[in-house]
């Protein structure tokens, strides 16, 4: 039962407890009053929340800060993956095989998640797989303590705090145990790593038993995800993108001022699909992306790629989620292989790469490792004057290319 009205006294036995908490964490005094402070100061808010005294104590029950959670947040590493080393990693011939599998194995689910969110199984299955390969791994924190562990530090503090008070909230109102609340260190949880807030939103409870519990119920952890899908308008029955072929003396400045055009404008530039077939739709919207540059695959991405993004808002995590959806359903690799011997660039070797170009005679301004426009208009500038396809990529090919 929910509690409300009133507010946690500030007795001695209520401070006996918070310190008790705290007790055998290895902390300095100081240190274990502040976290005393910290959850005493935590419970008017939780509370106007909604959240129970009962389940705020069970949730605080055991609570220690976590180290290697503040430990992650001070490894912060350059992104250094190119698109194809990102995709490759996580879609393969073995994870697709485990896709198959669980559409066989939960297919009833999955028709009635299709039929009620209008969200295609392979879809679904995907984000399922890049997100705890299937469930077989879905965080080892407790999720409360993550939480409180980044809120106590001040790390992104304001976010983390509504995070951890609808942490608390899904556990007073009976969806999971405190225990059972697992997840990633930054607070994502279940099979398909949904935050706190997200879990509030989207999470249904679609096998029925009064709980919506995405830990442990599977039909509940799907159709979420299906929900969360259909919430930002995923369009049911289209597909993510299409891979396409660029035609040799591709316009790329013009495609570069088009940024989404129908498909039929695009198929007036030369652009097919890598089938040889034609686009079902040609009057849906497309932007041309191509993540390796001219010399590697080229896709037609479609308004679902962007819904796809709401879960994680990079084009490497959706394009890996469309492939992967493909490969469920028995489709193969990309036609177009990806340039062979391509890296991506460190913030250093960024700065390198504009060092060259500017000593090359191509004006991109102090050379600092970031790519903006100004940098981007040098690149095409030198790749018009050696007669390569001015896609304005920048990549560790490029780099060598400068280098020799």
């Amino acid at each position: 039962m929910i509690r409300t009205g009133g507010s946690l006294p500030r007795t001695k036995t209520f401070a006996a407890m918070v310190l008790a908490i705290l007790a055998g964490i290895g902390m300095a005094a100081p240190a274990q009053a502040n976290s005393a402070d910290f959850v005493r100061g935590l419970w008017p808010e939780a509370e106007r929340a909604g959240v129970s005294r009962q389940a705020f104590e069970a949730a605080f029950a055991s609570y220690s800060p976590i180290p290697q959670v503040i430990e992650l947040t001070r490894k912060q590493p350059e992104f250094t993956q190119t698109v194809q080393q990102y995709v490759d990693k996580r879609v393969t011939a073995a994870q697709a095989g485990k896709g198959q599998a669980m559409r066989s194995e939960w297919a009833q689910t999955l028709a009635g998640a299709q039929q009620r969110y209008g969200v295609q199984p392979e879809i679904v299955l995907a984000i399922w797989g890049m997100e705890t390969n299937f469930g077989g791994y879905m965080g080892g924190n407790n999720t409360i303590h993550a939480l409180a562990t980044l809120t106590e530090n001040g790390y992104r503090e304001s976010f983390f705090r509504k995070e951890l008070v609808t942490a608390l909230r899904i556990v007073s109102d009976g969806h999971i145990s405190p225990g059972s609340m697992v997840g990633s260190w930054a607070g994502a949880m279940g099979h398909t790593q949904f935050m706190p807030s997200s879990f509030m939103s989207y999470a249904v409870d679609y096998n029925g038993d009064g709980r919506k519990d995405i830990w442990n119920s599977v039909p509940d952890a799907l159709g979420s995800t299906a929900n969360y899908l259909k919430s930002f308008n995923w369009r049911p029955g289209e597909t993510w993108g299409y891979e396409v072929k660029i035609p040799a003396g591709f316009d790329f400045a013009a495609a570069r001022g088009m940024e989404k055009a129908p498909l039929s404008q695009w198929q007036a530039m030369g652009i097919t699909r890598i089938s040889g077939s034609a686009f079902p739709r040609p009057t849906d919207i497309g932007r041309l992306y191509m993540p390796a540059g001219a010399a590697g695959p080229a896709f037609l991405l479609l308004p679902n790629f962007d819904v796809i993004k709401r879960y994680n808002n990079s084009d490497s995590y959706a394009l890996a989620v469309g492939h992967l959806a493909d490969r469920i359903l028995g489709g193969g690799s990309f036609v177009t292989p990806w340039p062979a011997g391509d890296y991506a660039l460190t913030k250093a070797q960024r700065g390198e790469l504009q060092a060259l170009l500017g000593r090359a005679g191509f004006d991109v301004g102090t050379p600092d490792g970031v790519i903006g426009p100004k940098t981007r208009a040098g690149i095409v500038a030198y790749q018009q004057a050696r007669g390569l396809a001015a896609d304005g990529h920048v990549s560790g090919l490029l780099l060598e290319r400068l280098k020799r």
